[in-house]
């Protein structure tokens, strides 16, 4: 079978995500042989490292076989023999970043969020159309296996008609005075493009709209937990940025979703993440990696009782959905999709537009909170 490279430059790599995530699937499809498309061929990733800081981009080159690596953009945007422009740095100057790729004639894709205002996002998204240019934003929570198990619960019917659902997000990330803090300092400073809906609610935007159901409206409230940090220096800043977010979605059809999302909140659940969904039929909690069920039939009748403690163990009557698919790591099940969009045109579900909404949602709920009111959310048009 014939291969092909396809040469990817990632800025940003020596970052958390650019190097633990991205460049470690891309490696790992490489080390495969590469990936098979359509034409019989397997496409073989050629990454090149793009970042501000020589040292860590050369001992990062040496750990995966002595990859290239640069410090200029424009000279890398300039390279014929890089199709694709990967951006996994920090959120703000994202927009101008990928309109210079876009210009250069690279295809982009970008972590999310695309962008921090609608009209650049937008702005993307057009421009990408015009050139003809493949563009995408990572959607890598779509691929975890607990979300995986409630799609297939939403393909089953399980729940008949959905009555409700509640996400609740969010750990402990410390102040860096007591102990590191486990966020880079620039999520909590707005001129870097931080703050946690920004952050968070992309992700929550897309799992809704592509399983849950489409978020028509939204009623936001917001605050700043934690208004004194240490950087990654030790120095003390301020944050001028939320940390905790409460928001109310109306979906299509009228069901309501209640979210809750915090880097300033201890946990006592399963995990990080969770999702609760009731129907007529049944309900579902899922994780990151685990989910349980509750049929109708299987559903208890407990009774208050003011003077004893309740006697049932609500947890012991769930049962747990198993592992039937084999796991796969969200960002490299993305980067695979891209590379297939990109080398023979096959479908792909989050291109920059789709990236728009993440960031239409993410401006309403700083406008509910500043009006005190529920914002709807229109469809996008290129």
């Amino acid at each position: 079978m014939a291969k092909k490279a396809i040469g990817i430059v990632i800025e940003g790599a020596t970052g958390r995500l650019g190097n633990t995530q991205h460049l470690r699937s891309l490696m790992g499809i490489s080390g495969e042989g590469g990936l098979p498309v359509a034409n019989g061929e397997r496409l073989v990733p050629e990454p090149v490292l793009l970042g501000r800081n020589p040292q860590k981009l050369a001992a990062l080159a040496e750990t995966n076989g002595g990859l290239k690596w640069s410090t200029d953009r424009d000279a890398c945007l300039g390279d014929p023999g890089i199709a694709i422009y990967f951006d996994a740095t920090a959120t703000g100057g994202r927009p101008a970043r990928a309109r210079a790729a876009l210009d250069a004639g690279k295809h982009v894709y970008v972590e999310k969020p695309l962008a921090e205002r609608l009209t650049d996002a937008l702005d993307l998204a057009r421009r990408a159309e015009r050139n003809g240019l493949k563009n995408g934003v990572v959607q890598d929570k779509l691929f975890l296996p607990g979300l995986t198990k409630l799609r297939k619960l939403f393909e089953a019917n399980f729940f008949g008609r959905v009555l409700s659902i509640r996400l609740d997000f969010g750990w402990w990330v410390f102040d860096g005075s007591l102990y590191p803090a486990q966020r880079p300092s620039w999520n909590y400073r707005k001129a870097a493009g931080g703050g946690l809906i920004l952050d968070m609610f992309a992700h929550w935007r897309y799992v809704f709209d592509r399983l849950l159901g489409e978020v028509k409206a939204v009623s936001c409230r917001h605050m700043t937990a934690l208004p004194e940090r240490r950087d990654e220096t030790g120095n003390t800043y301020r944050v001028d940025v939320e940390d905790t977010a409460f928001a109310v979605f109306e979906l299509a059809g009228g069901v309501l979703a209640q979210v809750s999302s915090s880097w300033a909140s201890r946990v006592k659940r399963d995990d990080l993440l969770q999702i609760h969904v009731d129907g007529t039929r049944g309900s579902a909690v899922c994780g990151l990696h685990r989910c349980f069920v509750q049929s109708l039939v299987a559903t208890p009748k407990p009774f208050f009782d003011p003077e004893r403690p309740q006697p049932m163990v609500f947890d012991e009557q769930w049962q747990e959905v198993p592992d039937i698919e084999p796991v796969r790591n969200g960002y490299r099940a993305g980067w695979e999709l891209f590379l297939r969009h990109v080398a023979e045109d096959a479908p792909f579900s989050s291109p920059f537009l789709e990236g728009a909404k993440s960031v239409q949602l993410a401006e309403a709920c700083y406008q509910s909170n500043c009006e005190r009111r529920w914002i709807d959310l229109p469809e996008l048009i290129l």
